[in-house]
C-alpha cells in the first residue's frame, strides 16, 4: 500500500489545529481541520482520517481536565445531543449539510456579535448576569449541537450558544465541553465504520498522526488551564464568533 506523501502536508496543520481545539482552545480552529485534509482527499475521507485521532486527543484531553468538570451542563445538554446524532445518522443522507452550516453559522456570528454588545454596555455601567439552566433551551441547543456534529462537523457553536453565557469557571466549562464531545466522537464510530469509512489506508493515516495530535492537545490544554476568565471568555465567544462566519462562508458557497 502506498500512501501519498501530499496527504501529509494537509494533514499536519489539520491535526495542530484540532489538537490544540481539543485542548480547550474553541471550536473555530478544529472547524479548518476537515477543510484541510479536504484539499488532499475527499471530505467524507477527511472526516473519516480524523475521526480515530479525534477519539485519542479525547483521551488526553479526558486525563487533563479529568478534575474540572459540570455535571448539570452536561445532564442539560447530552440527551438533546443524543437524540440528535441518532436523527443525524438517519437522516444524513437527506438533509443538506450547506443548509444547516448556514442556519448554525448565522445564529453563533449573532450570539458572540450580542456578547461584544453587551461587553461594550458593562464598560459603560450595564450590569449583565449569568443565565441560569434552562430546560427548552439546553434541548433544542443539545440537539442541534449532537445533529450538527454528524452531518456537518458543526457541534461545537451550538454547545457554546447555551454554555458560555451560563459563565461558569472556565476549567469547569472546558471539562464539561471535553466530556461532551468525547461521548458524542465515541458514538459516532460505529456510524462511521457502518459505512466502510475505516480501510486500512485510512487507519495508517490515523495512526501515523497520533503523536503530533497528543502532543497538540496537551499543549493546547497547558495554555487553556493558565488563561484568567477576563482572557478565557472573549477569547472563547471570539472563537465562536470565527467558528460562525466559517460556518456561514461555507453554507453560502453552495448556494451562491
Amino acid at each position: 500500500m502506498s500512501i501519498d506523501p501530499a496527504i501529509y502536508y494537509a494533514a499536519v496543520p489539520a491535526v495542530i489545529l484540532v489538537g490544540l481545539t481539543k485542548g480547550g482552545m474553541g471550536e473555530a480552529l478544529a472547524l479548518m481541520g476537515v477543510p484541510l485534509l479536504a484539499i488532499a482527499v475527499p471530505p467524507v475521507q477527511a472526516a473519516a482520517i480524523l475521526l480515530p485521532i479525534l477519539v485519542v486527543m479525547d483521551c488526553v484531553s479526558l486525563w487533563i481536565w479529568r478534575q474540572h468538570n459540570d455535571r448539570t451542563l452536561l445532564k442539560m445538554l447530552l440527551p438533546g445531543a443524543l437524540v440528535g446524532l441518532a436523527v443525524g445518522w438517519a437522516t444524513s443522507a437527506y438533509v443538506p449539510r450547506d443548509a444547516l452550516r448556514l442556519i448554525i453559522g448565522i445564529i453563533t456570528v449573532l450570539f458572540a456579535a450580542r456578547y461584544f454588545y453587551n461587553s461594550w454596555r458593562t464598560r459603560h455601567g450595564h450590569v449583565i448576569h449569568a443565565k441560569p439552566h434552562r430546560l427548552a433551551p439546553a434541548a433544542v441547543l443539545g440537539t442541534l449541537s449532537g445533529y450538527g456534529s454528524f452531518v456537518a462537523h458543526a457541534g461545537g457553536a451550538p454547545f457554546q450558544v447555551y454554555g458560555l453565557p451560563l459563565k461558569l469557571p472556565p476549567r469547569d466549562y472546558t471539562g464539561a465541553a471535553v466530556r461532551f464531545f468525547a461521548i458524542l466522537n465515541f458514538l459516532k464510530l460505529g456510524p462511521y465504520f457502518a459505512l466502510g469509512q475505516f480501510g486500512t489506508e485510512n487507519l495508517t493515516i490515523s495512526a501515523t498522526l497520533v503523536p503530533l495530535a497528543i502532543a497538540a492537545t496537551a499543549f493546547g490544554g497547558f495554555i487553556v488551564k493558565r488563561m484568567k476568565p477576563d482572557v478565557f471568555y472573549p477569547f472563547m465567544y471570539a472563537m465562536a464568533f470565527i467558528a460562525g462566519l466559517n460556518l456561514v462562508h461555507d453554507g453560502a458557497r453552495a448556494f451562491f
